[in-house]
Order: C-alpha cells, then structure tokens, then sequence
C-alpha cells in the first residue's frame, strides 16, 4: 500500500502493536470496530489498537483482553508507547472505522456499536488530550487501514468505496 520497503505488521481483531520505520502497521476487519493510530512525528514511532467494544464493563471475563475495549486499549497503547520513551503529550492521532454493517429495526442505541466505539474512542483520547488529526469513520462498509511511520500517512481501503489516504 505506502511503503515496501520494510515489513508490514499486521493487528489483529482485539490486539494492538507499534512500529518504527521502515516498517509500517495496518489492521483489517473494521467493521463496527475503530482502527487508533497514535503515532510521534518526533521518534517516528506509531501504535495501533483494534476496538471492539467501547467500554470494557462489558466483559464477561474476570480477566480482559485490554486491547478490545475503547477505555482500556487506548490506555495500554499510550502505556506501551511510554515505555519505549515516547512522552504522551507529543502524541497525535488517526482514527478509521465504526461503521454500522447491519440495520436492525428496533432503533435501539445499543446495537449501534459502531457509532458507540467512535464516541467512546473520541472520549477516550480527548481525555488523554490527544488531538485527531484526520478520521475516516461511519458509513456501512467495511475498511481496511495501515499507517506509515516516515509519512504519517493513513491509507484506507473501504468496501466497494475504493482507497484514500488521510
């Protein structure tokens, strides 16, 4: 997609992962789900968090998958951006994703996933005071992304939509 000159490291659905050139970082399956890049323009260092959920009181385990949850995932990235000697406060974000793939008649808030992981990744993040500088998010089609630490470019794929870069 961007850069071939290094390895493409891929996140999974629910699990998160950082990068330095020349490597770069793409996620696949976002559907309701919300891709998070947080990347710094100084170190050239980027995470990303696959969100599936927005909060993670609505695990069913004792023990959580942090990176499932808007609340808890984005704090782990943060964290494990930290511990490689990034400073939160020069953190920048990109966000793509949180559509919703299906209709449902009842109206009901609560099957809107997408919408709902979009807010509480936007709540997440304002709370961090990390600035989104660019979102491609909503909308019914699926998309698939992957971020370039050198350019700080956030290529996506949409279903049947084709590709941009933000």
């Amino acid at each position: 997609m961007i850069n071939k000159t290094g390895e493409v490291v891929k996140v999974g659905i629910a699990d998160m992962n950082v990068v330095k050139p020349p490597n770069v970082i793409r996620t696949s399956g976002l559907g309701s789900c919300v891709g998070v890049v947080l990347y710094d323009e100084i170190s050239h260092t980027a995470g990303m968090v696959h969100v599936m959920l927005p909060d993670s009181c609505l695990a069913k385990a004792d023990i959580i998958n942090r990176a499932k949850f808007a609340d808890t995932g984005i704090q782990a990235l943060i964290h494990e951006l930290e511990r490689r000697g990034i400073r939160p406060g020069r953190l920048k974000a990109k966000i793509a994703g949180g559509a919703q793939m299906f209709h449902f008649k009842s109206g009901s808030d609560l099957m809107k996933i997408g919408p709902r992981n979009v807010a509480a990744v936007k709540e997440q993040l304002q709370m961090a005071h990390i600035p989104i500088l660019s979102e491609d998010t909503g909308g019914n089609s699926g998309r698939t992304i992957e971020f370039d630490p050198i350019t700080f470019l956030l290529h996506i794929r949409t279903v049947n939509k084709g590709e941009q870069t933000i």
